[in-house]
């Protein structure tokens, strides 16, 4: 491709000031590989983290930030159908292990990495749904009882609750549980927190600032909790330990700041619980294949969305505030955080 795009590159580790924003030529993509322009990026936790250094890889020389977007493929390389080209696609784990992310307007990334993105559905779902939504689906699909995949039915008569539902993981987890059929408890800390989550769709509100959680979710369903989506696992050790039912599971997939965590070793023995570590990148490859598939499935049933009126509001930066994009998440922006690349 006889083409150059801007793109925002780092070349060494950092603040958000190390990011810049750059013209330079684009390759063509190679075999098995698309070239992509770029509309929106998403923004995750795991970009400014690695950025900084903290990430789950290094990379040497210029770097692209960016695991998620949507856009249109504008080039495929040998090995791949041409009748990709002109296709609407959301992107997932762009910049893991490579050096070419989302935050430019042409990216070249791996075929198997894009999925189509229906018509009617927004570049902002589209570059929404990766690392959210594909954490969310692990974190819901590692109980003792399966299931494997997710969708209408599968979680029918389960106990879903997602501590911290007004952030990112947590809307894309009631989402999608919703769509499975779980009932759905989620805890927040404010009345702002608590509108977000009945709009994603929670059936129970639970604010952990004013009310206790285990009367609360014992007056829910007596018999516990069969999956938990946890986001604070230090602080909620106890509480969970107390609420899970048998054979219940403990998803963890934040690390609070690295807080060590503490469990209480019998109550957790009695109902046989489960707690399972998620770090999306690291994920079993089967199961990451799944939660595409499935989020996929979700997005043609017009079952997931996103913007405040499915409780996780956007914040828009362009491409030249990128710096400005990471920021707001390591700050922790309420919602999501998108880079608008091109209009």
């Amino acid at each position: 491709m006889d083409e150059t795009s801007r793109a925002v590159v780092y070349t060494r580790s950092g603040g958000p000031e190390v990011l810049t924003l750059v013209e330079r030529d684009v390759r063509d993509p190679g075999p098995g590989e698309v070239a992509i322009w770029v509309h929106r990026s998403g923004v995750n936790p795991t970009d400014w983290k690695s950025r900084q250094g903290g990430g789950p890889s290094a990379v040497s020389g210029a770097r692209v930030p960016g695991q998620d977007g949507a856009g249109v493929v504008a080039a495929v390389g040998a090995g791949v159908e041409r009748s990709l080209i002109g296709q609407r696609v959301w992107i997932w784990e762009a910049a893991h292990e490579r050096a070419d992310g989302t935050a430019q307007e042409l990216a070249v990334v791996p075929a198997r990495q894009v999925v189509p993105l229906p018509v009617d559905a927004s570049f902002d779902l589209g570059a929404s749904l990766g690392i959210p939504f594909m954490t969310a689906h692990r974190c819901l699909t590692v109980h003792e009882e399966g299931p494997l995949r997710l969708g209408p039915g599968a979680l029918a008569g389960r106990f879903v609750l997602v501590a911290g539902g007004a952030g990112a993981v947590g809307n894309a987890a009631i989402q999608l549980a919703r769509w499975s059929d779980a009932t759905v408890i989620t805890t927040v800390s404010s009345d702002v927190k608590a509108r977000l989550a009945t709009a994603a769709g929670a059936d129970h509100i639970i604010n952990y600032k004013r009310q206790d959680v285990v009367s609360e979710v014992r007056k829910i369903s007596p018999s516990g909790i069969d999956s938990i989506v946890e986001v604070s696992p230090a602080a909620n050790a106890q509480i969970d330990a107390t609420i899970l039912a048998q054979n219940g599971s403990v998803a963890i997939y934040a690390a609070e700041g690295g807080a060590v965590l503490s469990a209480p070793v019998f109550p957790l023995m009695v109902p046989n619980g489960r707690w399972q570590f998620v770090f999306i990148y690291t994920a079993p490859s089967p199961a990451k294949a799944q939660a595409v598939d499935d989020i996929a499935a979700a997005v043609d049933a017009a079952s997931v969305n996103v913007g405040s009126e499915a409780g996780l509001p956007l914040h828009h930066f362009p491409l030249d505030r990128t710096h400005d994009a990471h920021t707001a998440v390591e700050h922790s922006a309420v919602g999501k955080v998108l880079i608008d690349v091109r209009d």
